[in-house]
């Protein structure tokens, strides 16, 4: 099981995936951008990384700052959620080169 998971969504999305990983004892580190710095998701989140971007959703397309955020809070797993990354072959490839 894993210990410590990187949710890489936002809003509605984060947040069913963050109360599922605590139902499950998994710590949670939430990725932001300035937009949603106060959202309740990263709020509740354990542990929450700041990907500074000009556009508010290029927070959670940057795959080399989300894999650099993951090894940074030794993220045992990345949870993608469903749109952004979740969709990009690219991304689980980068996870997996990196041993995440």
């Amino acid at each position: 099981m894993f210990r410590r998971v990187l949710i890489a969504n936002r809003g509605e999305i984060a947040l069913r995936i963050l109360r599922s990983l605590r139902a499950m004892g998994i710590e949670v580190v939430a990725i932001h951008g300035k937009e949603d710095r106060l959202s309740l998701p990263v709020r509740l989140a354990d542990e929450a990384v700041y990907i500074p971007r000009s556009d508010p959703l290029a927070s959670y397309l940057d795959i080399e700052a989300i894999v650099s955020a993951a090894k940074e809070v030794g993220a045992d797993a990345v949870h993608p959620g469903y749109g952004f990354l979740a969709e990009n072959p690219i991304f689980a490839e980068r996870l997996e080169e990196e041993g995440i």
